[in-house]
Order: C-alpha cells, then sequence, then structure tokens
C-alpha cells in the first residue's frame, strides 16, 4: 500500500476525531484499510464510556475482512483497561497486521499501545500527519503532560503597548477583523477567564459571538477569577453558562481540569495576565496590535520580575497575521514546545 493512501485515511481520520467530544478522554479517529488501501470500516470515540475509536471500527467490519488489514489512528491504540479495553488486544485479536497512527500516547497507563503491537508482531509506524494530530489534540496533550488545560493568554494593546487610556477606556482600540477574530478562537475554547478587576471595570459577556452579533453555537465556560464579588447586574451572569469563581489560579486550573476542560483562554486584564507568564502557564500567546498610540501607565502586563534584560521573557513566534488595519502576533514560550513524535 502507498504511503499517500495511508496519510489519505490519516487525513480522514482527523476528520473524523473532530466529530467526537472534547473533554477528558481525547478525540479519536480510526479507519481500517485492505491491504490494497480500499476502506473497509471507520469509527471515532463517542465520548466516556463508549468504545474508543479502533474498536468502533472494527464493530463495524466483517470479521474476515479485518484479518490482515491496515488499522490507521490518530492516536497510539491504548494499552490498558479503563471503562473499556485495550484498543492494542482487540487490534492483535482482530488479526490486524498493520497500524499506522499519527501521535504517541503521552498518559502512563494509556501508553504502551506501539510496543504492546509489536510484541504480537504487528507492523507499526509513528508520525504520520503527527502536527495535524498535535494541533487535533493540543489541549488534550497539555492536561495528559502538563496536568492542567493548555492556556492561550490574549490581548488587544496600541502600537506602544498600552491596552486603555488614562480614563480606562478601551473600546475599541482594535478594529473590527480583530475582534471577529477573538470571537472565533473564543469559540473554540472550552473556557475563558478574566479577573474581577476586569469584570468591575470592563462587565464583559465572556461570548462568543458571530460577525451578525448572534451567539455562536459554542459557548466558552465563563471563569472569574478573584475574591471581589461579581455584582447582580453584570453581562457575566447573562452568559448562557452559569459562571465559575475561583479565588487563585491553581485551585481554577484544578477544577477545571476536572469539569474536563482542555483549553483556557484568558483575557484578563494586566494583573491576571502577569500572574499567568510569571507562573510559566502561558502555552500560546495572542497579541493583537492596533496602529494607534495613547501612552500613559496603562501597560499590558504587569511586573514579571524581570530586572535585567538576560531575565527578559523570550518567546518564539509561530505567526503573524494582517487583520484589517491591526496585526495578530502568536507566539510561545520555549517550555509549551512538545515532541510530537515517538513511541511509549
Amino acid at each position: 500500500m502507498s504511503g499517500e493512501r495511508e496519510q489519505a485515511a490519516m487525513r480522514h481520520a482527523l476528520n473524523l476525531a473532530r466529530r467526537g467530544p472534547r473533554g477528558v478522554n481525547p478525540q479519536v479517529g480510526a479507519v481500517l484499510l485492505t491491504p490494497s488501501g480500499d476502506v473497509i470500516a471507520e469509527g471515532w470515540h463517542h465520548g466516556a464510556g463508549t468504545a474508543h475509536a479502533e474498536v468502533d471500527a472494527l464493530s463495524k467490519a466483517p470479521a474476515d475482512a479485518v484479518r490482515g488489514a491496515t488499522a490507521v489512528v490518530t492516536l497510539e491504540p491504548c494499552n490498558h483497561t479503563g471503562r473499556t479495553g485495550p484498543c492494542s488486544e482487540a487490534l492483535i485479536a482482530a488479526g490486524v497486521a498493520r497500524v499506522v497512527y499519527a501521535i504517541a500516547d503521552p498518559g502512563h497507563d494509556a501508553g504502551g499501545g506501539a510496543r504492546r503491537l509489536r510484541e504480537a508482531g504487528v507492523d507499526v509506524s509513528a508520525g504520520v500527519l503527527a502536527d495535524e494530530a498535535e494541533d487535533l489534540l493540543s489541549g488534550w496533550l497539555t492536561v495528559q503532560r502538563l496536568g492542567r488545560p493548555h492556556i492561550t493568554v490574549k490581548w488587544a494593546q496600541s502600537l506602544d503597548g498600552r491596552i486603555a487610556a488614562a480614563d480606562g477606556s478601551s473600546r475599541w482600540i482594535t478594529g473590527v477583523a480583530a475582534r471577529a477574530d477573538v470571537h472565533r478562537r473564543r469559540a473554540l475554547a472550552d473556557a475563558i477567564l478574566v479577573g474581577t478587576g476586569t469584570v468591575l471595570a470592563d462587565d464583559p459577556a465572556l461570548t462568543a459571538r458571530g460577525a451578525d452579533g448572534d451567539l455562536a453555537g459554542d459557548q466558552p465556560l465563563p471563569v472569574v477569577l478573584g475574591r471581589r464579588p461579581v455584582p447582580e447586574g453584570a453581562a457575566v451572569r447573562r452568559h448562557p453558562r452559569p459562571f465559575l469563581q475561583f479565588d487563585d489560579l491553581d485551585a481554577a486550573l484544578a477544577d477545571l481540569r476536572a469539569r474536563g476542560v482542555q483549553t483556557v483562554f484568558v483575557e484578563g486584564g494586566p494583573t491576571v495576565v502577569g500572574s499567568v507568564l510569571r507562573a510559566g502557564l502561558a502555552d500560546d500567546l495572542l497579541v493583537y496590535t492596533a496602529p494607534v498610540l495613547i501612552g500613559g501607565p496603562r501597560l499590558a502586563v504587569h511586573d514579571l520580575g524581570v530586572d535585567t534584560i538576560a531575565d527578559a521573557l523570550r518567546l518564539r513566534t509561530t505567526q503573524v497575521e494582517q487583520l484589517g488595519d491591526d496585526v495578530l502576533i502568536v507566539a510561545h514560550p520555549p517550555a509549551s514546545d512538545h515532541p510530537s513524535e515517538g513511541e511509549s
């Protein structure tokens, strides 16, 4: 079978994976191919407690068609028994001859499927469309690797790094295109987090909206950080989902992880942003910069504990995008880089 057919099957498996819900378990897709590359069956993980993608695909295929087949899976088949049995054993029992997967499972319990398959004489290949799979599972992978949700920090600023004028006004520093991009990214996040200072100063709704101003179909869970009470008339209280409030960041992240939250979009003010950066918790930074000058003291980020330039937080720029008159810079701290290939 050609590598092109396996890549095409992996791309289809990634699309299948997106049909599954985000939560405690990863989104995974699987495609079963004949030795000549024809599709036998396909499947995906439908949520916690349901069959994993490989078993879902196997259940739809005639048993005699699977023997000698190739299984193309977006994540290394698991090798543990939880609510369901190990997928590695199911593939071996079905007589699959070859397994192709995109990225290794980083979990200590679930990982090791590739080794088990090889021990049983199954041909195993890793790393096919690994970057695409990493992108799909970035939030879940961060939870597995670091024990917390994937954190994206966002702010909008003037060219001179200010987020508001001296009187506190900040609407709108950036233009329509930049604000639309923010709402699109909010809709992709599981939760959106701000501090009580932002709630009291800006009264944000913390919703994701489309170009027409209507609520998007997927809404992030609103989270407020800080001890000050949220006013009864605050816009966040009218969010489609009840907001959560926590005294500190560690408690918030622990609770959100337990709820199955994989991605957190931080839109707090300079105090919250500074605390996230000082703690080394930011995986991505989105900085929307408008070609305006404001001056004054209202900087985007409060003290980071940098006393000399040698201690500056150095980032890696991965994207620069023009949005109308504004520019979006996407950057990552070096610590947020993770390997995408390998085997357990």
